[in-house]
């Protein structure tokens, strides 16, 4: 087990400052990408980031301009200037200038003006480029197949093309576009042009397929250039789902390409697939499948194969491809890459013979395998979460999933394999028939995820809090994947929409998900029924039959609204809001007359725990279906609303305003007693009612109370699933049960978020259990070890442990609040929101509190000092009241609320109330239980000589664990003397237990 002891970090720097002259412009981007090619945006939207050695600096004004060349926008010759615009935006400034056509390029700068009216440097000159926008722009190319594309052998080759085009000198730029109906790899002229895997990626392919844009001038010669492609099944028609289906979307593969080359002069020479390119099925990749693994026959590599000179004279010409209209579309999403390595932290023998190589970490990617044998020797490859117990890897959670790559040896030297289309989620690698000794310069794990910036960063005092947090970042790297998966190694990796919706505004926190997001929501409106159901997963391969399920449907508002919260950017509302609509909709036509949703089918609070593990009985923790998709249904409907707000659409605004409070009212003459007790007696009941906002301000506090008591009841344990679990801790803490969630939080025993962490966890699990105390596995139909949902707590650990969130879109204005507590005396949090850096980290030295905090320019920040109302606190060493940048304090309660500016600060002050609280030492008293009383070492040392009887836990004493100091006293005569010396101690003990603490945490 982990040990709660970290080494400190320090994240926040704050000092003094050296003035600077003004705000300067960096960070430009177009559409949330720095210098993109190929989007198709019709109105590009500009945003750009600031810097300041001032506190408090903040942007008055703004002026861009642009032009079709660089050299043109230093000569000042724009086709676009928006002269000084008076204005602190910074986000998504619409480009208004002349039309734009494909493929065409616009640089552009930008100049800010400060509060004081004093003016920047003009930034960098950065860029864009259109994609080709229109579907006739991509003429004359065609969808091209091979030969023998629809070959159903258990293992499909992947198909190899080929095509050839003469160029001159004096080659000024070139643009290949490229598509596919599978997935494909792109070389010219021998060498691969791009990092990016999966390509085209995944989307609704019966609707829309994304194309790639790739600036290859740098590839092409005077001559014959070559253009070739790699084309495997991929998600298009490998294997998808757990009942075998197969070919979902064809059983033909095909590819589209375009090269358009322009020369020095301004002419242009085009290539574009057709039924002159060659093809062949007979490369080394013999059978590629996203479940199942890749087969490679090195034997049949050849490393010219893409090179201009290659003899393809044995190849044949492809055929076109009849394909229905579907739209090609350029790229939101980031595109998936090989993010980074990682080296073998074990390799020994299993019992079944093979060898285990253990990479420390539960991932997703490929391997890179280096060996030297014969040819024709075959190396297997088998890929797992975790090791059974008899020490071989436990495939048994795959399920029909292989997870299996063979490499078979040319016999030429040593030799290196990487699969290309395929991916597994795995920690171990059972390796079969390797020649020779493996060794770790062997073998490398590549991680593989979409290429999502890493925005957050969280750390505490508390190691196994830390590898929470770390197990977090796991998961979403390895979900990630193009598409929100729930797992990555079984036969299922699909987008299934509950787990995106109560993990999206955690994802948000740690990685830039905008485009990512964006991506797959539009293929949720897309793939939404006509009735406004949303299917279970998105891309849907499921059917329109399985779709329509309160919490999962839910992802069509839930996740637009956090991504406004979160980037600022209302496109992404105005582009989901018809299919926003649509779903709530969907939930009232299903709704009776008394708007109470009493579905036949749903998932409900999905894999809530099943064991209390205090009595060993059955959880009576089912909260009904009813309750869960009337909850929903008012909740999504007042997203709509307050969408329809920040959008201007008054009409829709009032109309879902009034739903909402109306299902509201409905709710809760449905689902609480006059006194505020819920039908279903569970926490999710409880948590749902709180978090949504669905009960009357006056029985707030009475139905937190319940809440609380319901947590107690189970001794610090949660006992919910999916759906309970994401604002379990922030409906305590709201209504100042801090000890509470504290107590879940750092909860080590079943079920809870640390139980994982104590068995080895390097990811979020499926199941709460799904290792179970004694050491087995769960169901094997259902047990993944890497399922990022219940991961959704992190937004608590950012929000209220380090205090890191905001009261405004975008974090213009963040709210820095923390709340000390836990047994932890340090945590820390940063994130680089769409204005700059945000960050917070506080600490003790005994019993002096330091909270350092940096505010990016153009934004302020809320900060509450906890506690600090009545002492003297201070910044950098100065009264707050004199220091830079603050611009105004109020009290609250306990708590000095303070509004500042931009820039770094340190505040410090002393408070023995706050430290208490953050020490999570409860008072010990008369009426605190045995159990409790013994458990400390002060009452301990008491009792050592008086009952030693009593501590070494003799069966005569095992009903005294929760009786008061009195009871027992009673009960037990023989202790009454021993048990009175505790009594007349208490208040010493206290102390004493209070100064160990202060001991440990004094810097």
């Amino acid at each position: 087990m982990l040990a709660r002891t970290a080494p400190a970090a320090v994240l926040v720097a704050a000092s003094g400052f050296t003035l600077a002259d003004t705000l300067t412009p960096t960070n430009l981007t177009v559409e949330y990408a720095t210098t993109p090619i190929g989007i198709e945006a019709a109105t590009p939207r500009l945003s750009w980031q600031s810097e300041s050695e001032v506190r408090d600096s903040l942007q008055s004004a703004y002026q861009i301009t642009a032009a079709y060349s660089e050299a043109d926008l230093s000569a000042n010759k724009s086709i676009w200037d928006t002269g000084k615009v008076s204005s602190s935006d910074s986000l998504f400034i619409d480009y208004t200038g002349p039309k734009l056509g494909s493929g065409e390029r616009v640089y552009w700068r930008v100049k800010l003006w400060d509060k004081n009216g004093d003016a920047s440097d003009w930034s960098s000159p950065s860029y864009w480029e259109m994609g080709l926008l229109a579907q006739s722009d991509w003429q004359p190319a065609q969808w091209i197949k091979s030969t023998n594309a629809a070959e159903e052998s258990e293992n499909r080759p992947a198909s190899l093309f080929r095509g050839k085009l003469t160029l001159k000198d004096e080659i000024e730029s070139a643009r290949l576009y490229v598509t596919a109906q599978g997935l494909y790899e792109v070389e010219i002229n021998g060498q691969a042009i791009t990092d990016q895997l999966f390509t085209p990626g995944w989307t609704s392919y019966n609707h829309q397929i994304q194309y790639q844009t790739y600036d290859v001038a740098g590839f092409l010669a005077e001559g014959t250039n070559t253009v070739a492609a790699q084309l495997a099944d991929g998600w298009y028609r490998g294997y998808l789902g757990w009942s075998g289906q197969r070919n979902i979307y064809g059983d033909e593969t095909a590819l589209k390409a375009k090269l358009i080359v322009t020369y020095g002069d301004g002419s242009k020479v085009e290539l574009g697939t057709d039924e002159t390119w060659l093809t062949s099925n007979s490369g080394p990749i013999r059978g590629s499948d996203i479940y199942n693994g890749e087969t490679y026959d090195a034997r049949l590599s050849n490393k010219d194969w893409s090179a201009a000179n290659f003899d393809d004279s044995a190849w044949q010409n492809a055929q076109i491809k009849p394909v229905k209209s579907v739209e090609l579309i350029a790229p939101q999403s980031p595109g998936v890459r090989a993010q980074q390595e990682l080296n073998p932290k074990k390799i020994s023998k299993a019992p079944d013979g093979s060898t285990i190589v253990d990479f420390g970490q539960n991932l997703v990617g490929v391997l890179r395998l280096q060996a030297k044998g014969e040819a024709g020797h075959t190396v297997t490859l088998r890929y797992a979460e975790v090791l059974g117990p008899e020490g071989n890897i436990y495939t048994d959670n795959l399920r029909a999933a292989k997870q299996t790559d063979q490499f078979i040896l040319a016999g030429a030297g040593e030799e290196s394999f990487t699969p290309k289309f395929t991916f597994h989620g795995f920690r171990y690698v059972a390796i079969n028939n390797y020649p020779g000794e493996l060794n770790e310069d062997n073998i490398t794990a590549i991680v593989v995820h979409s290429d999502m910036d890493r925005t957050g960063h969280w750390q505490s005092s508390d190691d196994l809090l830390n590898q929470l947090y770390s197990n977090i970042i796991w998961g979403q790297k390895g979900n990630f994947l193009d598409v929100p998966t729930d797992c990555p190694q079984r036969d299922e990796r699909l987008g299934w929409t509950g787990d995106a919706q109560v993990f999206a505004a955690t994802a948000a926190l740690n990685m830039n998900v905008s485009g990512f997001f964006a991506k797959w929501l539009d293929d949720l409106a897309t793939d939404q029924l006509d009735n406004g159901s949303v299917p279970f997963v998105i891309p849907n391969v499921l059917g329109d039959q399985d779709s329509g399920t309160a919490g999962w449907g839910d992802a069509a508002t839930v996740i637009p609204w956090e991504m406004y919260q979160a980037y600022g950017d209302t496109k992404i509302l105005a582009n989901q809001f018809d299919s926003m609509k649509a779903w709530v909709d969907y939930m009232g036509s299903q709704a009776q007359e008394d708007l109470i949703w009493r579905p036949v089918f749903q998932f409900g609070d999905w894999l809530a725990p099943v064991t209390n593990p205090m009595t060993a009985t059955t959880y009576k923790a089912i909260t009904g279906v009813d309750l869960i998709a009337t909850a929903y249904y008012a909740h999504s409907a007042n997203l709509v609303a307050q969408a329809a707000e920040v959008l201007g659409k008054k009409r829709e605004a009032k109309t879902y305003s009034k739903l909402f409070n109306t299902v509201k009212n409905a709710f809760y003459k449905e689902f609480f007693t006059a006194d505020g007790r819920v039908v279903y007696e569970t926490q999710t009941a409880y948590v749902l009612a709180l978090a949504f906002d669905l009960v009357p301000e006056s029985k707030r506090e009475a139905i937190a109370k319940r809440l609380d008591q319901q947590v107690q009841q189970h001794g610090d344990h949660l006992t919910t699933g999916f759906l309970g679990t994401p604002d379990l801790l922030a409906s305590l803490s709201s209504e100042g049960y801090y000890d509470r969630a504290y107590a879940l939080l750092t909860q080590t025993t079943y079920p809870s978020w640390l139980y994982p962490v104590t068995f080895g966890a390097t990811t979020i699990w499926e199941h709460w259990d799904a290792i179970l105390p004694d050491g087995t596995f769960q169901n094997p139909e259902m047990t993944s070890f890497n399922h990022y949902a219940y991961g959704a707590v992190g937004r608590w650990m950012v929000n209220e442990v380090a205090g890191l969130d905001r009261n405004q879109p975008a974090y213009k204005q963040a709210r820095i609040a923390p709340k000390p507590g836990g047994g932890l005396h340090r945590a820390q949090a940063s994130l680089q929101t769409p204005y700059g850096p945000l960050a917070s980290q506080w600490h003790f030295d005994g019993d002096e509190f330091t909270l350092a905090v940096t505010v990016p320019a153009n934004t302020s920040a809320e900060v509450v000092l906890p506690n600090a109302a009545n002492v003297q606190a201070s910044e950098s060493g100065k009264a707050i009241k004199d220091a830079e940048g603050v611009i105004s304090t109020k009290t609250l309660g306990e708590d000095l609320v303070l509004t500042i500016g931009s820039g770094s600060y340190r505040f410090s002050y002393e408070s023995h109330d706050l430290s208490r609280q953050a020490s999570n030492l409860a008072v010990l008293d008369e009426a605190t239980p045995m159990q409790a009383l013994l458990a400390a070492q002060e009452v301990q040392a008491l009792l050592k000589e008086s009952a030693p009887s009593l501590l070494a836990r003799d069966f005569k004493y095992m009903s005294i664990a929760g009786k008061t100091l009195a009871q027992a006293a009673t009960d037990f005569p023989e202790l009454a003397g021993p048990l009175g010396e505790v009594s007349r101690n208490l208040e010493d003990i206290n102390t004493q237990r209070w100064q160990g603490w202060i001991a440990k945490h004094k810097q």
